[in-house]
């Protein structure tokens, strides 16, 4: 295990110093550094660390909502309105019905396999997004709109959306039934991982002020509060993600000076967070599967973005976003990985029929649109927001 963590290091580190240097995201070092020493090419990764690779993955997405909730002004959330609320899901379902629609066409699968498929790619990526929101937020790049924090907000609850409606299309597959109190599910989970992260935020930060702790401590505990919140997605009908969120909001709110503090320190746990992230979603890459899918793969994920796009446009309709805005907003809503990497896998363990089809896609659309979209984001935000002023 330690000549793999070594390897990792030394090669991520190589990979992006090269790719730095060709104005190319770091990430994309990262995926491919995953890929080299994965199992499908050198195997060069230890199976103690595959084994667990689903939950550092976690792990790393827990730092990446404790960050997004931590640099989220809820004064902003409030300018924001009704646009952050449709893009919060519309985008998604937009690309959900689309390829719904058209993967029984193009592959044979049923339709409830299809919208499984549908609602495992239709999430957008966190790991990619929010870091970079977070860096045009302390820049001021956008923020005289809000446009970073309206894209943040928004591309998180997106993936919130997005998993409970692919475990509602598991149950239908399952049972081959809709149960009512599934569709009350989604609501419930929202308004639920609302009101827990609000309430521990009040409590922790009235915990912080009377007692005296190091930063570091407080960083510890806010992590194990957020793992406390995922574990108890699995006992009741709440949005770990969303309460993660929202107590680092809270905290902001009624703490700042504390927030600004723990915020720098999460970066710089991001820093070898991402690493690990991007590496191991690179190994789970099988390359070779590719091939079996083919050009149809390709067609069927392109076909799902435009129809994304279309949603994300009609999200931000009627709003003072001018063209350049806007067209960086749907940039912004093409990059896949987090979600992808996490559930991908989860039809093929279930025996579903259609599941290796949906983990070779959900694969493939992480290799096209993580790089693509974070290129994209990168290169043109500068050339497409102002600069701010507040």
């Amino acid at each position: 295990m330690y000549l793999s963590i070594a390897l990792i290091i030394l090669l991520s580190i190589s990979l992006f110093a090269i790719f730095d240097k060709l104005n190319l995201p770091g990430l994309l070092a990262f995926i491919i550094t995953g890929i080299i020493l994965g199992p499908f090419v050198f195997d060069l990764i230890s199976d103690d660390i595959l084994n667990i690779s689903a939950e550092l993955r976690k792990i790393a997405l827990v730092v990446i909502l404790i960050r997004a909730g931590l640099s989220l002004d809820i004064n902003d959330l409030k300018d924001i309105g009704r646009p952050a609320i449709f893009l919060s899901f519309l985008p998604a379902m937009f690309e959900i019905v689309l390829i719904g629609i058209l993967a029984p066409l193009l592959f044979d699968i049923t339709s409830i396999e299809a919208f499984i498929l549908g609602s495992v790619i239709a999430a957008v990526s966190p790991a990619v997004i929010v870091p970079r929101m977070i860096g045009f937020i302390e820049k001021k790049v956008g923020t005289e709109k809000k446009i970073p924090q309206l894209i943040l907000a928004s591309s998180s609850i997106d993936d919130i959306f997005v998993i409970i409606i692919f475990t509602i299309f598991l149950q239908i597959y399952e049972t081959k039934t809709i149960e009512l109190g599934q569709l009350f599910l989604l609501p419930l989970s929202l308004i639920f991982g609302i009101l827990a992260g609000l309430i521990i935020g009040i409590l922790i930060v009235y915990i912080f002020k009377k007692i005296h702790l190091r930063d570091t401590l407080k960083v510890l505990i806010l992590f194990a509060i957020s793992f406390l919140f995922i574990v108890l997605e699995d006992y009741i009908a709440i949005s770990g993600l969303l309460a993660i969120i929202t107590l680092g909001i809270t905290v902001l709110t009624l703490y700042p000076v504390l927030a600004n503090r723990l915020t720098s320190k999460f970066s710089k746990i991001w820093v070898i967070a991402e690493m690990m992230l991007f590496v191991l979603i690179g190994a789970a890459v099988d390359i070779t599967l590719f091939t079996s899918i083919g050009l149809l793969a390709v067609i069927l994920i392109l076909a799902g973005l435009v129809f994304r796009l279309f949603g994300v446009l009609a999200s931000i309709t009627k709003t003072s976003f001018n063209f350049k805005e806007k067209t960086f907003i749907c940039f912004s809503f093409i990059p896949k990985a987090t979600v992808q990497a996490a559930i991908g896998a989860i039809p093929l363990s279930l025996g579903i029929a259609g599941g290796e089809l949906i983990l070779a896609i959900s694969v493939l659309s992480i290799f096209l649109t993580a790089p693509f979209g974070a290129i994209l984001i990168d290169q043109t935000a500068q050339k497409l927001l102002k600069k701010g002023t507040i």
